[in-house]
């Protein structure tokens, strides 16, 4: 997983205006985000199709307020520029609650 820093930009649509990325919104101090990340490697074998983007809240505070990502661990799915769907809440989340969330997303 690239972090967003590693694209060289602090505009979130540049880095993602070609392809498909999955945003996994987190904070170091988040305990609900340390118990989903054990599960990222498998998330992201699984749904390798897209690039996957590690977004610490804590330094895209400005990012995360235009795109309204308010709780965290949050998942935000983005093909070709366009937001095509969100998984944004305060909850813990699951593996599975992520891989039915990306499903839903990908098989409309």
């Amino acid at each position: 997983m690239k972090n967003f820093e590693d694209f060289g930009t602090n505009d979130i649509k540049e880095a993602t205006k070609q392809g498909k990325f999955i945003l996994f919104w987190h904070a170091d101090w988040c305990p609900d985000c340390k118990f989903i990340e054990p599960k990222m490697p498998e998330l992201e074998k699984e749904y390798s199709d897209f690039e996957w983007i590690s977004m610490n809240r804590d330094n895209n505070m400005e990012i995360a307020r235009d795109m309204g990502i308010m709780g965290i661990p949050s998942f935000v799915i983005i093909e070709n520029g366009e937001e095509i769907g969100r998984l944004v809440n305060k909850d813990r989340k699951t593996k599975e609650e992520v891989e039915n969330f990306v499903d839903s997303v990908i098989n409309k």
